[in-house]
């Protein structure tokens, strides 16, 4: 019989993007795409079907995905659980695989969100509803997300899974939309879930008492303890709504590396932290938020060491005050910095500027004609992130300038 497997879902491209007064470009939000399926990571919720300016992102990185620029990672769609949504998701993304329905499942919702509009009644009919609906267009994995389920009666809850599966849902998430649980209390639900249900669970866990990836792989522990496969959802540097969500490095070193799990519990085998390093550093340059100098693994400070004693120790050797190598998160190469005279692609650049930096980047060009496509490729991403455009943007244009075209014109 196979072993249980904890699975990564991210959702920087839904969850992280919701962060207040920040965002990404969809150019942005596509490079993440690929540098977390470089990375293992099992599926990302790549964003909103339903929501008009996401049509022409979300249909070119499926076909991405259909030409292999994706190679493994799923593409989710997320969405309320309604059927309008359902319908207006496959009208605008016709060919989406996978999607999570999402819908609130607790009494503070129900009365305090809701104003009592809905009765429990309803919420599993509507519920039931938007599964067979997303069935009938052709979806093939269904999600279905308990919002704020960490404050729904535990009963409640069961009943809703119950539901969810037996109109053929293939996984409950588990929210704990306001961080309200704590490692203890999440084993025990999450547990209690699975043992009744037997169904694959997500844990989606918020920061706000600062225990997200502590509730994250405690939760997945639970579900792997009841015997069923777990999914837990993270964001790249813990972004997210208030306070964050689960960081996806450190939820994946907690799985590796904690005494409680490692050689215990399995991880997707597909994981590779040797992109670790570069997926961070990318999302910290898009959102414009700094990695925080103490950040596990790949902050500042992850790997310095000052105090006497700790220095000695760590040179003597590393496994004395690192729990793990700075090269297994893909740190260690030698950053270079231009110090004399650069050339940049921009919104203004001329094709002599152009062909100097897609020189350095080893790319080249059919003819003059296809060189100037690209810089106006090029120059419309400056535009369109409103930063300058990195190596791997440019190597992206140039190689899907059909699809980047069309991930980087929101009109409906």
């Amino acid at each position: 019989m196979a072993e249980n497997t904890i699975y990564i879902i991210d959702v920087t491209n839904r969850d992280g993007v919701q962060t207040s007064r920040l965002g990404l470009a969809k150019l942005e939000k596509t490079l993440l795409n690929l540098y977390l399926d470089e990375m293992g990571v099992f599926q990302s919720e790549f964003g909103f079907p339903a929501t008009r300016h996401e049509t022409n992102y979300l249909n070119a990185n499926l076909d991405l995905a259909e030409l292999g620029a994706l190679k493994r990672i799923w593409l989710s769609g997320w969405m309320r659980a309604v059927n309008e949504d359902v319908e207006e998701a496959f009208r605008l993304v016709p060919t989406l695989k996978h999607l999570n329905l999402s819908i609130s499942t607790s009494k503070q919702m129900i009365t305090g969100k809701f104003k009592d509009k809905y009765r429990w009644t309803d919420i599993l009919a509507m519920m039931g509803d938007a599964v067979n609906t997303a069935k009938e267009h052709g979806a093939e994995t269904i999600g279905v997300n308990a919002e704020d389920a960490s404050r729904t009666k535990l009963g409640g809850l069961i009943e809703f899974a119950e539901a969810a599966r037996a109109h053929g849902a293939d996984r409950i998430r588990y929210c704990d939309t306001l961080g309200y649980d704590d490692p203890l209390t999440i084993y025990e639900r999450v547990k209690a879930l699975a043992v009744a249900v037997k169904i694959p669970i997500e844990v989606h866990c918020h920061n706000d008492l600062g225990m997200a990836v502590a509730c994250s792989v405690a939760g997945a522990k639970g579900a792997i303890d009841a015997g069923v496969d777990a999914y837990i959802t993270t964001t790249v540097n813990g972004m997210g709504e208030r306070a964050g969500n689960a960081d996806l490095v450190s939820t994946i070193l907690a799985v590796q590396k904690s005494s409680g799990f490692e050689n215990k519990y399995h991880l997707d085998e597909h994981i590779d932290l040797n992109h670790a390093w570069k997926l961070c550093k990318y999302a910290s340059l898009s959102f414009h938020v700094p990695i925080p100098v103490n950040q596990p693994a790949v902050g500042d400070n992850a790997f310095a060491h000052e105090s006497g004693i700790h220095a000695d120790g760590a040179l003597k050797d590393s496994r004395n005050y690192e729990l793990y190598d700075y090269a297994e998160v893909g740190r260690g190469h030698i950053e270079q910095l231009e110090t004399g005279r650069l050339i940049t692609t921009g919104e203004y650049s001329g094709i002599k500027g152009f062909k100097n930096v897609a020189g350095k980047y080893k790319l080249k060009f059919h003819d003059d004609e296809e060189a100037r496509e690209i810089l106006e490729l090029v120059r419309y991403a400056n535009v369109h992130t409103q930063k300058p455009v990195t190596e791997d943007e440019f190597k992206f244009i140039a190689r899907y300038p059909r699809h980047a075209k069309m991930i980087m014109s929101v009109q409906p």
